[in-house]
C-alpha cells in the first residue's frame, strides 16, 4: 500500500507483496504468524526477512525467514537457506528463536540480531541474541554452520567497552535511573527524590493497581534488597511482579510484615516493626524466600516462599517477563533507600 511522501497518508491501493515461506506441516509451531517485515539493500537485490512460526508456544515454533527481489514491490524469491534461523529441537539453550533484524557492522561484516526464550527461564521474557551471517557466491546469506547461538562467538579485534551501569541504586540522583519504569504511568507529581531517597505516594487498594516501579533482573538467581519508611497508612514492598494479576511478594505496613502469594496478601509477622525495615527477596532459579530486618544487618526468612517459574507468556499472556517492584499502596507515602542487587551465580 503506497503511501504519501510525508508518510501521512496513503495514496494508492492494497496490492499482495509477500505470502511468505510454507512451514512443513510436520513441524510443532504455534502459527504460521507471518509478521515484522524488514527491508535491506545490498547489490542489486533487496532482502526482505520475515518471522514466522509464532514468537512462543512450542520451543519449535519461531523463525526467521528471507526473500529477495531486484524490486522492493517483488516478486520475491525464498532463501534456498531458510530458515535462516530457527530452534530445531527443545533440548536446545535458546527457544523460539525468531524475528531477526539483517544488519551490516564495521569493516563491512554482517550480522543478525533477534530475539529467543531461554530454557528454562521463559519468566525472563525474550532475550535479545547476535549472530554473524556470511554471503554466499550467488548473493544469499546465512549463519556459518560453525556458529550456535548458545556458544560464544570470537570478539572484534579492538578495546571491549566498560560499563559501570548496575541495577543497585542509591537514589542519590536528581532522576530516576533508566532502569526503573513505573507500570502504566510516569506521573511525576507522585515521586520524588532526596535525601538520597525515593519518596512515593501511596496508590490503590493492592499491589494490583499501585503501579509499583519495576526493573528487570538480569542473572537467573540473586538477591535484592531495599530499606523502607513508612508515613501515614501507607503499606510499602518488594515484589516480583508480571503485570496487575500475577505478583508475589513481601511488604510492611507500619507495624507488620506482609506476605503476598500470587494476590493472597496476609500478616505473616505481626507488630515486629514500627515504621521502618529492610526487605529482601532471594530468588533461586525461580524459588523465592523473602526476608526482612530491622538494622539491615540480621535478616530473618518469613515462613512463605513461593515459585514463580510460571510468570511468563506461554502461561499468563502478555509478552512480559518478571520484574522487581517497589510498591507504595494506600493513604500515605514510602521513603525507599538503598536498593541493592546482587547476582548470585
Amino acid at each position: 500500500m503506497p503511501l504519501s511522501d510525508d508518510g501521512l497518508s496513503i495514496t494508492g491501493e492494497l496490492k499482495p507483496a509477500y505470502s511468505g515461506w510454507k512451514i512443513p506441516r510436520e513441524w510443532s509451531i504455534e502459527c504460521f504468524c507471518l509478521e515484522g517485515p524488514t527491508i535491506a539493500k545490498r547489490g542489486d537485490y533487496y532482502y526482505l526477512t520475515v518471522a514466522q512460526g509464532g514468537t512462543a508456544g512450542p520451543a519449535t515454533s519461531h523463525m526467521v525467514i528471507s526473500a529477495r527481489s531486484k524490486t522492493p514491490f517483488g516478486p520475491w524469491e525464498n532463501s534456498p537457506y531458510d530458515p535462516i534461523i530457527r530452534t530445531k529441537d527443545n533440548s536446545e539453550k535458546w527457544w523460539s528463536k525468531g524475528h531477526g533484524s539483517l544488519v551490516e557492522g564495521p569493516n563491512g561484516k554482517w550480522w543478525m540480531v533477534y530475539h529467543a526464550y531461554e530454557k528454562g527461564y521463559y519468566n525472563m521474557g525474550r532475550q535479545t541474541l547476535l549472530s554473524p551471517v556470511e554471503w554466499t557466491k550467488d548473493g544469499w546469506f546465512k549463519v556459518p554452520g560453525n556458529v550456535k547461538s548458545d556458544a560464544p562467538i570470537l570478539k572484534p579485534k579492538q578495546s571491549a567497552l566498560t560499563s559501570s551501569f548496575t541495577l543497585s541504586d542509591d537514589f542519590s540522583g536528581q532522576s530516576l535511573n533508566p532502569q526503573w519504569q513505573f507500570l502504566g504511568e510516569y506521573d511525576t507529581t507522585r515521586f520524588h527524590l532526596n535525601d538520597n531517597g525515593l519518596t512515593i505516594k501511596g496508590k490503590g487498594k493492592s499491589v494490583a493497581d499501585c503501579a509499583p516501579l519495576t526493573c528487570i533482573p538480569s542473572t537467573h538467581s540473586y538477591t535484592a534488597q531495599v530499606e523502607l519508611f513508612i508515613e501515614g497508612n501507607a503499606t510499602g514492598g518488594l515484589t516480583l511482579f508480571y503485570d496487575n494479576k500475577y505478583y508475589s511478594g513481601i511488604l510492611a505496613d507500619k507495624q507488620n510484615i506482609l506476605a503476598n502469594l500470587r494476590g493472597w496478601q496476609f500478616p505473616t509477622e505481626k507488630n515486629e516493626i514500627n515504621k521502618h525495615v529492610f526487605l529482601k527477596i532471594r530468588n533461586i532459579k525461580s524459588t523465592v524466600d523473602m526476608y526482612y530486618s530491622i538494622d539491615g544487618r540480621n535478616w530473618i526468612k518469613i515462613e512463605n516462599s513461593v515459585e514463580v517459574s510460571g510468570y511468563n507468556h506461554n502461561v499468563l499472556g502478555g509478552f512480559l517477563s518478571l520484574r522487581l517492584g517497589l510498591c507504595a499502596v494506600g493513604d500515605g507515602t514510602v521513603k525507599f533507600k538503598n536498593f541493592v542487587y546482587q547476582s548470585i551465580n
